[in-house]
């Protein structure tokens, strides 16, 4: 059977899963957290993600993540590569840590995102982890329920703007609204990887989705070369580079035949041109 499309748009609202290879931990202590969150907060800057709710459980991940340009799957390849790699070196181990492929399932914002957000945050609950979401530091609920300061990669506007104007009285309708949470993911089991109306990628995206019986294919944009972007007019062509296109310090520094920290000096000075 092929694999669902993986579906790669501007403006695109994802659920992200990402399990370890076999099932195995991808985290085996708050360490591993906090690095792995640390990484998150760099990926979410760096490709100008909105990230709206996110679940860290033992063997797996959860985040619900706007994307603004069509770079999910370049993004995911910078939060998982280099987390994968540092946790083995820290524990002593090789090997692939996640399993090849996660999953991404373009979400209809308006219908299903409130409900994929507490879906995501009621994890640990049904794990057995905790007896209640506030209880259970390593998601996105305590800090858009008020109950902690928000991570920086975290925006809880949309979600609260939901329930109330006031900040106060709708983060008290937000945890109401989790407590009277599902035990299913909205839709139910969520067939192939969109979750949303049949319109969703004709009327949002003006996209027609291939036959079902077509076998898988990346529907992502391939990212110009670096002699491209370099050839053109660009006024922030090395921004344009690690940001928009995923590429690296060190891989742009090899392309102009300079040391890296020279090209992170000219990001900075693009940036700063740019704010």
């Amino acid at each position: 059977m092929a694999r669902p499309l993986r579906i790669c748009v501007p403006g695109g609202v994802y659920h992200v899963i990402a399990r370890g290879n076999e099932r195995a931990a991808i985290y085996r202590d708050d360490a591993d957290r906090f690095r792995f969150l640390r990484a998150l907060a760099h990926v979410v800057d760096r490709f100008g993600w909105l990230c709206h709710a996110y679940c860290l459980m033992g063997n797996h991940y959860h985040l619900v993540v706007e994307t603004t340009r069509p770079n999910l799957p370049t993004g995911i390849q910078q939060l998982n590569g280099p987390y994968a790699q540092r946790f083995n070196e820290r524990h002593g181990r090789c090997g692939h840590l996640f399993q090849a492929r996660y999953r991404s399932i373009l979400v209809e914002k308006d219908s299903h995102l409130l409900a994929l957000c507490r879906y995501v945050v009621l994890n640990p609950v049904r794990a057995g982890l905790c007896p209640r979401p506030d209880a259970y530091y390593w998601s996105s609920y305590q800090a858009t329920a008020g109950q902690a300061p928000a991570p920086r990669f975290l925006v809880t506007d949309w979600i609260l703007g939901n329930f109330a104007t006031s900040r106060r009285t709708a983060e008290a309708r937000y945890r109401a609204f989790v407590a009277e949470g599902e035990p299913e993911a909205p839709g139910g089991r969520v067939r192939g990887e969109r979750l949303g109306g049949a319109s969703l990628l004709t009327e949002r995206f003006g996209y027609e989705p291939p036959l079902a019986e077509i076998p898988r294919v990346q529907l992502e944009p391939l990212p110009p070369t670096l002699e491209v972007i370099f050839a053109g007019e660009l006024q922030a062509p090395v921004s344009t580079a690690y940001r928009r296109h995923g590429y690296t310090l060190r891989s742009i520094a090899e392309h102009l035949g300079c040391h890296y920290s020279t090209v992170s000096r000219r990001l900075r000075r693009e940036e700063e041109a740019d704010a």
